[in-house]
């Protein structure tokens, strides 16, 4: 066997997967399955194709889903959510890899419009969309814009009622799709073509009782939002009394039936005129009163002192004029003789600080001080004298001269010390001292102060 022989045993990768995808494709069982399980790894691409998972407890299967099937569905997949789908399993060949391309998704055991209308709902009270300020309805409109179908018994019963309660208002109608999955774009445009021509008071948009289908387009985000950016005030009436749209929530007001909405457009004219003519009434029976109650004013002016008296004015006008004027004078007076008190006060002071005054007064007491200075000094010496003279005297008092002129006498030894007792004597030579002499002595005998006691 040669090895061109065993190589062309042998397949690629290509053409085994092609093969396989055509198993796939051929085998009717595959061609439309009807699955359901959990999405699992999903994450929304706005205006783009999805890919995802579908799993239960045991498996998992990939999953995509084409941006045209997609733009059909009308709720939004969210991770976890339990779905039903419709699709035929194929293989990828670049990655081998086996997935269901989804045709259909609904939610499992939910309605898939219900669903999609409580998730809008939710997403627009998140936003706070059903809590704006509501517009008032104008009270006597001129103009009344219907966005409705023309065929329907809508735009009769509106216009019926109408003419029936308020005939000089006009009603214009603007044809609009209200079933279908067309509806919902013609019904915005006819919202913003009214809104574009601006000279309408009020804006009814509705159609009539239907399954959930019939009235959708009256939940779409698109519709809600028109209604929501209307600058005209809108009356919606979807549907019978027990059907709630997403057009309802959003309204400025909501009507049960197309019938209600048209009441509550306009008002009753025999009601108004009744209330035009009460209110005549009213007003005539005020302006007459008013006129009785000035009459009345007039009449008291009239008689009033202005009138009657005028002199009587100025009388009173001349007493307290004269009594100002009293009045200004002492005050005056008042203030001349305070200012000349001030006046006399800051002069003194003026006087009292004058440099000449001043002056006057330092020489005063430069003078007194001298003296004092001159007293003191012949004080000073004087007392420097008799002092002088104590000490002298004090001094001559205590001199030993003046005690050995009393014939008192001091000794000293040979080297000139003082002798005071005769335990200090050295040597039998001394000198005694006279006041007008020194006598050198021999001492022969010394006779102690308490031997000559006892003697």
């Amino acid at each position: 066997m040669t090895s061109d022989a065993v190589t062309n045993d042998y397949l690629t990768v290509s053409a085994l997967t092609k093969y396989i995808k055509r198993k796939f494709d051929v085998d009717p069982y595959l061609s439309k399955v009807y699955l359901t399980g959990e999405i699992s790894n999903f994450r929304l691409r706005p205006n783009a194709h999805q890919y995802f998972s579908l799993k239960d407890d045991n498996a998992k299967i990939s999953a995509i889903m084409f941006k045209s099937a997609f733009n059909k569905v009308k709720f939004t997949p969210a991770e976890g959510m339990k779905v039903l789908v419709v699709g035929h399993i194929s293989v990828y060949e670049p990655t081998g890899s086996y997935q269901i391309y989804v045709e259909r998704m609904e939610p499992d055991g939910v309605g898939q419009l219900y669903q999609a209308y409580e998730q809008l709902k939710k997403k627009l009270a998140d936003e706070g969309l059903f809590n704006l300020p509501k517009k008032p309805l104008t009270k006597f409109p001129k103009r009344i814009a219907v966005v409705t179908s023309p065929s329907g018994a809508v735009i009769r019963d509106i216009i019926t009622t109408v003419r029936r309660r308020y005939p000089i208002a006009q009603i214009v109608l603007f044809p609009a799709l209200v079933q279908g999955t067309e509806a919902s774009g013609d019904i915005v445009n006819q919202i913003h073509r009214v809104n574009g021509l601006g000279n309408f008071d009020t804006l009814i948009v509705g159609r009539g009782g239907g399954s959930i289908e019939d009235l959708w387009p009256f939940n779409e985000e698109t519709v809600a939002r028109a209604i929501v950016g209307s600058q005209i005030p809108v009356v919606s009436s979807v549907g019978h009394e027990t059907d709630t749209t997403i057009a309802d929530l959003v309204a400025d007001v909501r009507a049960a039936t197309p019938t209600a909405a048209a009441e509550l457009a306009v008002p009753r004219l025999d009601q108004v005129l009744v209330d035009l003519k009460t209110t005549q009434n009213r007003i005539v029976n005020a302006t007459y009163q008013i006129i009785e109650q000035n009459k009345l004013r007039l009449k008291r002016l009239q008689q009033s002192t202005v009138f009657t008296a005028p002199q009587r004015i100025y009388e009173t006008f001349s007493q307290r004029l004269d009594l100002l004027t009293q009045r200004l004078a002492n005050q005056a007076d008042k203030i001349t003789g305070k200012r000349k008190e001030r006046f006399a006060d800051l002069k003194m002071r003026l006087r009292l600080v004058a440099p000449t005054y001043t002056i006057k007064e330092q020489q005063q007491k430069l003078t007194t001080l001298q003296a004092r200075l001159d007293k003191s000094m012949i004080q000073d010496v004087k007392n420097i004298r008799q002092r002088y003279q104590m000490l002298v005297g004090s001094l001559d008092h205590l001199s030993p001269l003046k005690i050995l002129s009393r014939g008192y006498t001091y000794t000293t030894d040979d080297k000139n010390h003082f002798i005071s007792k005769t335990a200090q004597l050295k040597s039998k030579a001394i000198n005694v001292h006279f006041t007008d002499g020194i006598v050198v002595a021999n001492v022969t005998k010394i006779t102690k102060k308490e031997d000559n006691q006892h003697g």
